[in-house]
């Protein structure tokens, strides 16, 4: 039944009694009452009131079951779901039908979230490894290769000693590298637009491609997190021209307006295969989603790719 006609009818049953006890009583009650008159009468509202609010109370039971469910939700602990009982009307089971599609619907998205996380997790340190093994292991093995050969003769001692020096600057350029990407000191030591001014030169010098930049010094204050998240994305797309859009272009601006600091990176390259559309932007939706941040991606007007990435000033969400 539904919880309207549960309400109703227990209304009902409410003023029968109370229609029938004033039908049929032995009570007669003077067009002035009298004070045992008043008494009687009033006796009988409070009977009917509580009869009524036991009533109501039973109708009510499920929705406050229903509702005590929803307060007992824990993320960490999943499996909690709602079990409206027999007596519980049509609209409890709907909300609760709900609730347990939506508590579905949760836990299957923080377990997708965990399982993304870990696989970026392991694929950046997969990454980190393989540079260290590839580029600084090896040239740590030439420089211990050289070192025998100065060692072993002394014709070519200073040679040897230079190609030494210059492999171990080499090495400890890897090694600043390889820090810069897992974190930026120059977002930590020169702020926002600096470090985006730093990581655009680096990209141009990286590859045949040119990286024109409109930054915005004037931007209104922002979170620690909300920084690193722009510079995290603007990384990631730049990494992505580079690697799959075939540019020969890139254009990164930075401003704030209305309350907004908008990051949009944009180039002329053939756009981003689907597998990568579908893997990469995951990683920059979720950094997005951490600061309340809207990430949009678009197909550049003369071809090309283009990300939005709007940020509420304080990065909290809107």
């Amino acid at each position: 039944m539904s919880l309207l006609w549960r309400v109703f009818a227990a209304n009902i049953a409410v003023v029968v009694v109370a229609f029938a006890v004033l039908a049929w009583a032995p009570v007669t009650v003077h067009r002035v009452a009298r004070p045992h008159e008043l008494v009687i009468l009033s006796v009988g509202l409070v009977v009917m009131l509580a009869a009524d609010l036991v009533l109501l109370r039973r109708a009510f039971g499920p929705l406050r079951g229903l509702a005590a469910v929803m307060s007992a939700v824990d993320p960490g602990q999943p499996g909690l779901r709602a079990e409206p009982s027999r007596r519980a009307g049509r609209e409890v089971v709907a909300l609760a039908d709900a609730l347990n599609a939506m508590l579905d619907r949760l836990e299957e998205e923080r377990r997708e979230s965990s399982r993304r996380i870990l696989a970026a997790q392991e694929g950046e340190r997969s990454r980190i490894a393989r540079e260290l093994h590839d580029e600084v292991g090896q040239m740590l093995t030439a420089v211990a290769l050289q070192a025998e050969r100065a060692a072993g003769g002394a014709s070519r001692q200073e040679e040897a000693l230079n190609e030494i020096a210059h492999t171990v600057i080499r090495s400890i350029e890897d090694l600043h590298r390889i820090g810069r990407e897992l974190r930026p000191e120059a977002l930590d030591d020169l702020g926002l637009v600096s470090a985006l001014i730093a990581l655009c030169s680096r990209v141009e010098q990286q590859g045949a491609v040119s990286v024109r930049r409109d930054l915005d010094w004037r931007l209104p204050r922002l979170s620690a997190e909300a920084e690193l998240v722009i510079y995290r994305v603007a990384q990631e797309a730049l990494t992505n021209v580079l690697r799959h859009a075939d540019a020969s272009e890139v254009i990164v601006t930075l401003t704030g307006a209305d309350g907004w600091v908008i990051l949009v990176v944009r180039d002329d390259g053939h756009g981003l295969p689907d597998a990568r559309r579908e893997g990469g932007l995951a990683g920059m939706r979720e950094r997005a989603l951490l600061i309340g941040a809207e990430l949009q991606v678009h197909r550049g007007v003369d071809g090309g790719t283009e990300i939005v990435l709007s940020v509420p000033v304080g990065g909290e969400p809107g």
